[in-house]
């Protein structure tokens, strides 16, 4: 019991120390996963802890992700993607397997040999990319669609690859008893297929998809209807992990990916009652065991073999990721993926993923691979799976910055040839409604707003906006800022608002400048720019949610109006207040008089706001 507690607690606070300071430097969870994996790899090694077998476990992980990931597909967004999971996906494949094969080849291996690591290296992570495209928000993005049609095809092609191993052996490897393995999981244990007839596998094979889809659709929900009943949420939670895991149980059994057949009953779920509370369930153990995966990826890496070998591993590594790069490109061309889309599904699909550490170890226990090749090729899928989170930060920083920035300047900036009072900078959700207000009041206004096609949009319903980008002073001469009453800052990014508002209160001080804040922080930072006029983007909403919870609760409408007002007063004067004491120079947690401040205005105004609260419910009786 010790050790189990010794080793559960050393894995845990290397995450939870590893991780947010990954996340605080712009890294990801993922590679912080990873980091903290390589941390504590001595300190496993000298617990003996199996590092393989934690890994099988912590891959269940996966299993969990995709049955989230098919509860938010229907299943005819799933049809409308075929072309996609055949054209991208078995491409990616192909090809791939080709030019991995090829090279090896090339570099002096069996050719069968060489088949084995083409079809190793071919697939990609599905942990690390959906982890990550979920983290950025891109999954639903076209690259994201694009490299999830690919995932799933790689989870299928994962039979036939398990089917053709066997048949790569080597004769020389064989008789030298150079592999003597146990069979890796996922299909290469005990089926219930062993031994049977290829069309009676085949048949049995298609009875547990179909029983997937049956159950999913008849019996889960009178199951939970049942279950529900208890009025036990530990019930709901345990019964949520039981689908989950007899599916995968169901789906190993018949020799399939287990992800795959969660996958099926996630998409079969998507539209049932249940979804939303599948969904909480089963989110808190896919988590942690994701996390435990990519720890245990992290601690397996041999960093001996990996230090006498490191040209060896940097060469094969750099010739995964390279040629996955160029196949990818090639193929996305193809399909007519362009722009930052286009690099977005190259550069997520770049690496090898967590099942080839299975394929490894059935294809040397299967005489394809000798023990050299093996362990060399278990570093090279952990080096560029460590890899992948700097590809996306390539992605993020250079490829989709300078797209976006490119957009703006193959445009050039209207011409304004008009001078209102009022000047809105960004017409978005914010800038839109402000300026609808303003002119349905009969204010004349100039709104600028630098996202052409969403100007494009607008105009079609009548509305007009200058393209550019209001924060150029140039272009805010020409909109006549100098005999301008009001700027209004409706911008989405907080660095294009600070810059903005930062240049016109320097600039013209008679100008009213009215700013959006993205939060309380925002809020002091614009305050120390010399902003007055400061209105925080989810305030009022929240106002007015905090109301309806009091009309809710029973408190009549004229009092929860009075109630609100009275919230909303005390807010107002304290943010005045700890907006004296704010430094532009000091991070806002490390700012020790600015926590000071609000402590001491927390244990000032609550006594006060709650008698007020106090007296406004007693007049209402």
């Amino acid at each position: 019991m010790t050790d189990f507690l010794v080793i559960a607690f050393t894995i845990l606070v290397a995450g939870v120390v590893a991780v947010p300071v990954a996340t605080r430097f712009g890294l990801g969870s993922v590679l912080g996963y990873l980091i903290a994996g390589m941390a504590i790899s001595q300190l496993l090694a000298a617990l003996s802890v199996d590092i393989e077998q934690l890994q099988g476990f912590a891959e269940f992980g996966v299993v969990m992700m995709l049955f989230l990931v098919g509860l938010e597909l229907e299943p005819r967004k799933l049809w409308d993607m075929r072309g996609q999971l055949l054209g991208l996906g078995g491409g990616q494949v192909v090809a791939t397997v080709i030019v991995l094969a090829l090279i090896a080849i090339v570099s002096g291996n069996d050719w069968r040999t060489a088949l084995g690591i083409g079809m190793v290296l071919t697939l990609s992570s599905t942990a690390i990319i959906v982890q990550t495209l979920n983290e950025k928000g891109l999954l639903k993005s076209e690259g994201g669609e694009a490299s999830f049609s690919v995932l799933l095809l790689q989870d299928v092609a994962v039979i036939p690859i398990l089917a053709l191993i066997p048949l790569l052996a080597i004769p020389e490897l064989a008789a030298a008893g150079a592999a003597d393995h146990a069979e890796g999981a996922h299909g290469a244990g005990w089926t219930l297929t062993d031994g049977m007839p290829a069309w009676l596998a085949a048949i049995v094979t298609i009875a547990a998809v179909a029983s997937v889809a049956l159950i999913g659709n008849y019996l889960t929900r009178p199951i939970f209807r049942f279950i529900a009943s208890a009025q036990l949420r530990e019930l709901f939670t345990a019964t949520a992990l039981v689908f989950v895991i007899g599916i995968a149980l169901l789906m190993t059994l018949v020799g399939l990916s287990p992800a795959l057949g969660t996958f099926i009953a996630g998409v079969v779920l998507a539209n049932s009652e249940y979804r939303h509370e599948l969904e909480s369930d089963v989110e808190p153990f896919k988590g942690l065991l994701l996390g435990l995966f990519f720890i245990t990826v992290g601690a397996g890496i041999d960093f001996e073999l990996a230090i006498a070998q490191w040209d060896r591993v940097l060469f094969w590594a750099a010739v995964v990721i390279a040629t996955k790069i160029a196949v990818l490109a090639v193929i996305a061309r193809l399909a007519g993926i362009r722009r930052q889309a286009a690099w977005l599904f190259s550069l997520s699909l770049a690496q090898a993923g967590e099942f080839a550490f299975v394929l490894i170890a059935f294809a040397l226990a299967n005489f394809v691979f000798d023990e050299p090749l093996a362990d060399l090729l278990l570093l090279v899928v952990a080096l560029t799976m460590l890899v992948t989170p700097l590809l996306f930060i390539v992605y993020d920083k250079l490829i989709a910055a300078a797209y976006c920035k490119g957009e703006a300047e193959e445009r050039e900036a209207d011409l304004i040839d008009e001078e209102n009072p009022i000047i809105i900078a960004g017409r978005g959700r914010v800038g839109g409604i402000v300026d609808r207000m303003l002119q349905a009041a009969g204010f004349k206004t100039t709104v600028i707003d630098y996202d052409s096609r969403h100007l494009e949009i607008v105009r079609r319903f009548g509305y007009r906006t200058y393209f550019g980008d209001a924060t150029r002073p140039d272009l805010l001469h020409s909109a006549g800022i100098a005999k301008a009453k009001l700027l209004v800052v409706a911008l989405d990014e907080r660095e294009q608002i600070d810059k903005l508002v930062r240049y016109v209160v320097a600039n013209y001080p008679k100008v009213h400048v009215m700013a959006r804040a993205i939060d309380r922080n925002h809020v002091f930072a614009l305050w120390a720019y010399g902003c007055r006029d400061i209105i925080r983007e989810t305030y009022d909403s929240s106002l007015r949610m905090g109301r309806s919870a009091f009309e809710v609760l029973g408190v009549d409408r004229q009092q929860a109006r009075a109630m609100t007002d009275a919230f909303e007063e005390m807010d107002r004067s304290s943010m005045r207040e700890v907006a004296d004491v704010f430094r532009l120079d000091v991070p806002f947690g490390e700012n020790e008089e600015l926590m000071e401040r609000v402590k001491d205005l927390k244990t000032k105004w609550d006594p006060v706001l709650r008698e007020q609260m106090d007296d406004i419910l007693k007049r209402g009786r």
